[in-house]
């Protein structure tokens, strides 16, 4: 299992441009095109499965930095195993590095290994409310340290 089977499990998959719940053009693996309403017409290709996961794991690589940059969420990152740090990965790439280090009290607790607590505060979330699936499924993959079967 890996982050790019994961993030399409929860993204989703289009090789054309498509508005995401937000209203935004996206194509491939939930990956933003342009601003907010811009028309569909500007985004005239497709993409395939394969420059997809060359794209994706470009941003991967890009969230990463972007996470590592944030002490708290350096921390957490250095706390987890791979399947671990794929939810951070996955949450990132959902709502940002940013987004994600407004999750002061989980991300302590992740560094602290603390994973009943990091399942709770990641349950116990305004993005919890907003994606209520996927924020069980990264939870309880926090809580156990084990990939989802979802993602295989």
């Amino acid at each position: 299992m890996d982050i790019i089977s994961l993030l399409r499990f929860e993204e989703g998959y289009s090789e054309t441009p498509y508005y995401c719940s937000e209203g935004y053009p996206t194509a491939g693996t939930g990956i933003k095109l342009g601003p907010k309403g811009a028309p569909l017409s500007n985004y005239q290709f497709k993409i395939s499965k394969a420059v997809d996961a060359v794209w994706s794991a470009e941003i991967v690589q890009q969230k990463l930095t972007e996470m590592k940059d944030s002490k708290a969420i350096l921390s957490a990152l250095n706390s987890c195993n791979d399947a671990r740090q794929a939810v951070l990965i996955s949450m990132a790439y959902q709502m940002g590095s940013d987004g994600l280090a407004k999750f002061v009290n989980t991300l302590r607790a992740i560094a602290e290994k603390r994973w009943t607590d990091a399942k709770a505060g990641m349950l116990n979330s305004a993005w919890a409310k907003q994606t209520p699936n996927r924020a069980k499924r990264h939870a309880q993959q926090m809580f156990t340290g084990e990939w989802s079967p979802e993602y295989k």
